[in-house]
């Protein structure tokens, strides 16, 4: 009976030996790695300089374009028009326009602008000839106008253009 006894606490004490060792083991894994990501994030991800974030100026410029579409009075999403003609028919244009800009404060006050560029805008493409919009020129000429037109508007509101440009992005001719 003893010797059972002698045997069985023989093979408790192996037993726990190697439970410390491969206790031992992965606590000196996990500090090892533990040291190396603390290393690699010290050398590699520090740096002397200041964050971007810091010497970024008090009022962000986005890079990505902000569009407003331009709606007319009744929330309808394009302006149809009657054009000049020589032919003494009747013409008509119908546009989709956005005006493309890079500052939430302009698109904010193009919203709150709205009638006055729609009226200033209806002004602008009821003068318009039929045979000169007919020409990819003409269509070109007639988007700068209404881009300087806006700007313009935007200046004369709150001090700044503000608007890229103005884009048609659809327009039917008849």
């Amino acid at each position: 009976m003893a010797e059972e006894q002698e045997q069985s606490a023989e093979e408790g004490g192996k037993k726990s030996s190697k439970l410390k060792l491969i206790i031992i083991a992965v606590l000196a894994l996990v500090v090892v790695g533990g040291g190396g990501a603390a290393a690699a994030l010290f050398f590699l991800g520090g740096s002397d300089e200041p964050a971007a974030e810091e010497a970024a100026p008090a009022e962000p410029v986005r890079a990505d374009a902000i569009y407003t579409k331009v709606r007319t009075m009744g929330g309808k999403p394009m302006f149809v028009v009657t054009l000049q003609s020589q032919d003494k028919r009747p013409h008509y244009i119908q546009l989709y326009v956005e005006a493309k800009s890079r500052d939430q404060a302009v698109a904010d006050a193009m919203t709150l602008h709205m009638p006055l560029i729609v009226s200033r805008l209806n002004n602008l493409f009821s003068t318009q000839d039929f045979r000169t919009l007919q020409s990819i020129e003409g269509k070109e000429a007639l988007r700068q106008s209404a881009t300087d037109l806006v700007r313009e508007l935007m200046q004369e509101k709150i001090g700044k253009p503000g608007v890229e440009t103005i884009l048609f992005t659809n327009m039917v001719m008849q």
